[in-house]
């Protein structure tokens, strides 16, 4: 297989979810996205919803996709082996996994590429196959063999769509040489090497690891003699992944309710037991753990907010700056509206990541870190590069300029810092060469960062809050 190229540019994308109209109708939320100044649209298909029956086609989410779609927006399907008849473990949802003929799943993926008349840029088979158990009932082999009949099947029915690789998640990033999720991993990447044109890294935990998180799979790629461009299919933060006072509490309590004995017809699930553990004793919990919860008190979910709007800044500028020219935020909006359960583990773990939220039946609450994401899009609008800079004797500090041809230059600057409590530390000014007549600068929030000049240099203050410093006024939307 011929060398495939980075796409073109920059794009920042938004995940719709992960079960659009599984639970309901399929609801606007393309415009949404475009609101935010997000040009990639990623959303969920289930072979279930679009095949309920050998040879019969539901089009009604695939065509609420396609409607919303404009010839500007890119748009990425992740198309899940979830069936209930055709698939060795018959789900409606989740886990996905191997289909019981190849032939019949090779030609539902036929169908369905050829239904949406190439305006998917981008095919996903499967999401975090490694994640076994959850998200894939299957092996390593079985997943490649899937991946190769869809590979097949998309290149058939649309030549100038992308394949891309099920999402390496933090599960693998997060764990050590040999184990087995990076057995999984390594097995796909040697056997399923013609099967797919982009490898799709998760983003989650420190986003300082990232760089070397975007060169662990290169290296996974390269051992087999080959490398294919990197994409971030997801990223959000924080997540519990990065305290570890928080994770520890967490796992205690996790362990317990595992361990405990079930009794009775009505014994409740683990899962469930260890959330309503940390709520009958949230007082106690560390503030890094409680402000994950539900109605936590609200200096917390504001600092929480924070941390989140200063992440979608770092997270997206260090991926870009890793050669990734395609990222997707997780997630755009709960999966159902006014739906609320706090003793839902998954909610606890990712609900806070949405962008925005429901009024009624409408996706109209906007959550300072849609308001984060849409200040950094207007600053990357028609950005192709961005790098990082040399910070002197400043090991702390992180500096990175943005390409964006056509417009003002544009630097981004923050300091390393404690995910907590960093911002809790004042300020430091620094000095930056700066030959441009004009001088603006303005944090994550959108608040004004005050410059002084002194002939071809700037100062400024910069903490962990990312500041953005321009050759002329901001872009917000």
């Amino acid at each position: 297989m011929e060398p495939t190229a980075a796409p073109a540019g920059i794009r920042l994308g938004i995940v719709r979810g992960i079960s659009y109209g599984m639970f309901g109708k399929p609801d606007p939320f393309v415009p949404q996205i475009r609101a935010l100044g997000g040009s990639l649209v990623r959303v969920y298909v289930y072979w279930g919803q679009v095949e309920p029956e050998p040879g019969r086609y539901d089009w009604t989410v695939v065509d609420a996709i396609l409607d919303q779609l404009d010839p500007a927006d890119e748009a990425w399907i992740t198309v899940c082996s979830s069936s209930p008849w055709a698939t060795r473990n018959p789900s409606a949802f989740l886990p996905s996994s191997p289909a019981h003929d190849t032939a019949q799943y090779a030609r539902f993926v036929s169908h369905l590429v050829t239904r949406c008349g190439g305006r998917i840029d981008y095919w996903q088979c499967n999401n975090e196959p490694s994640n076994t158990g959850l998200l894939w009932d299957g092996t390593a082999p079985e997943y490649v063999d899937q991946l190769t009949a869809f590979a097949h099947a998309v290149r058939e029915a649309d030549p100038g769509a992308r394949i891309v690789l099920g999402g390496c998640g933090y599960d693998v990033l997060s764990s050590p040489p040999g184990s087995e999720e990076r057995a999984f991993f390594d097995h796909v990447v040697e056997h399923g090497r013609d099967a797919f044109d982009l490898f799709s890294v998760h983003l989650y935990g420190d986003p300082h690891d990232i760089p070397e998180h975007v060169e662990s799979v290169r290296a996974m790629m390269r051992r087999h003699g080959y490398e294919r461009p990197v994409v971030a299919g997801e990223y959000n933060g924080p997540t519990l992944f990065e305290f570890p006072e928080a994770q520890a509490v967490f796992q205690q309590e996790m362990m317990a309710a595992f361990t405990s004995p079930a009794t009775g017809a009505q014994a409740e699930p683990p899962d469930r037991a260890t959330m309503r553990a940390l709520y009958a004793r949230e007082a106690e919990l560390p503030d890094s753990l409680r402000m994950f919860l539900e109605d936590c008190p609200p200096e917390l979910a504001a600092r929480r907010d924070r941390i989140n709007c200063r992440q979608v800044v770092t997270r997206n500028v260090l991926a870009l700056a890793a050669g990734v020219t395609r990222t997707v935020c997780w997630n755009l909006a709960p999966e159902i509206p006014g739906y609320r359960d706090r003793l839902n583990m998954m909610g606890f773990l990712f609900g806070k990541l949405a962008l925005l939220g429901y009024d009624g039946p409408e996706l109209a609450v906007r959550h300072p870190s849609a308001d984060a994401f849409a200040r950094l899009a207007g600053h990357l609008d028609g950005a192709d590069g961005v790098g990082r800079l040399t910070a002197g004797d400043r090991p702390d500090l992180y500096v990175f300029e943005v390409s964006r041809p056509g417009r003002d230059p544009l630097e981004v600057v923050w300091t390393a810092g404690d995910v907590f409590t960093g911002e809790d530390e004042p300020p430091t000014r620094i000095e930056r060469p700066w030959p441009h007549e004009e001088a603006h600068a303005v944090d994550a929030f959108g608040v004004a960062v005050p410059v002084t000049r002194d002939g071809a240099l700037v100062r400024f203050p910069v903490s962990v809050t990312p500041v953005f410093l321009s050759a002329g006024p901001s872009t917000t939307r």
